[in-house]
């Protein structure tokens, strides 16, 4: 069985973060930079963030179970919260070590190695995000998206790894090392809470946004035999969406016409929206359960 484009993003990820760990290690240890020490730890963080990734994609693909009606698409939310969280922790330690490297008045040594394998990185990871963008705009993947953020974000890290190394090195102003420690570790932190949001959005079932909703409303009011929709309620997980609304009716409609009507309302939406699971429910014109407002 071939693997969904998601495990080959995933998987994708886990290598070059691996081959990253390897080059920023021997870096790190050669010039004692802060700089580069900060994207080291956020590579190794980054390494275990593309596991749980990797992990995630592969459960969210699962088909439903009995124990997992709904499918396993929610298994990306999850990790994409787990990967900001890590985000958030490597970020907070990179700010710590660098104004510690600030106060102490530390300087980078061998400068040269820390640039080449910044560059290095640097294309590495340019390759990486740039097939990451074609794998979400084909699956839509909130897990490889979150693990998007966090691998252009070090597209600036190594960027200013090697500014401060040049800095450090030909201009003699000490101090720029640390100071884009600092910096990293802040768009890191910025990082993680735009991707939060994304994560629990999910989570907590958010619905679509409105223009969609409204798109599918008519959509599905196309059908002359409808009286009209409400109760409309959608939301995502993974790749998956999920749609129930109600829908009025001719009261005087007999079961098998409106389950008729019902499979070519679906079969329309299904056109439109292809993948999107559909859950309708016909209601006698006018009624409203007892209680309820309808809501479109």
């Amino acid at each position: 069985m071939s693997l969904h484009a998601n495990q080959r993003a995933a998987i994708a990820s886990v290598s070059v973060a691996t081959i990253l760990i390897l080059l920023k290690g021997y870096a790190s240890w050669t010039t004692g930079s802060a700089a580069v020490l900060g994207s080291f730890a956020d590579t190794a963080l980054d390494l275990i963030a593309s596991l749980v990734t990797l992990y995630s994609v592969r459960l969210a693909v699962m088909p439903a179970d009995r124990q997992h009606s709904f499918g396993h698409g929610k298994a990306e939310a999850i990790a994409a919260f787990f990967q900001v969280v890590l985000i958030s922790l490597s970020a907070f330690w990179i700010i710590i070590h660098s104004v510690q490297q600030l106060i102490g008045g530390a300087r980078p040594q061998q400068a040269e190695a820390g640039i080449l394998v910044s560059v290095i990185a640097l294309a590495l990871t340019l390759l990486l995000v740039t097939y990451q963008r074609k794998v979400i705009e084909q699956t839509g993947s909130l897990a490889i998206g979150t693990d998007r953020v966090h691998y252009t974000s070090d597209l600036l890290l190594n960027a200013a790894v090697i500014a401060a190394l040049l800095i450090e090195r030909w201009a003699g102003i000490g101090g720029a090392d640390a100071v884009a420690g600092i910096g990293i570790g802040l768009w890191l932190l910025f990082g993680a809470y735009s991707a939060s949001r994304n994560a629990i959005d999910e989570l907590m079932d958010r619905e679509w946004p409105e223009e969609r909703r409204r798109a599918f409303l008519e959509v599905a009011n196309r059908h002359p035999e409808l009286r009209g929709i409400h109760d409309l309620r959608t939301r995502t997980a993974g790749h998956r969406d999920f749609v129930q609304f109600h829908v009025w009716v001719d009261p005087d409609m007999t079961v098998g016409d409106a389950h008729r009507v019902m499979d070519e309302v679906e079969a329309q939406l299904n056109e439109d929206f292809p993948g999107v699971e559909i859950l309708i429910h016909p209601d006698p014109a006018g009624h409203v359960d007892e209680g309820k407002e309808a809501l479109a």
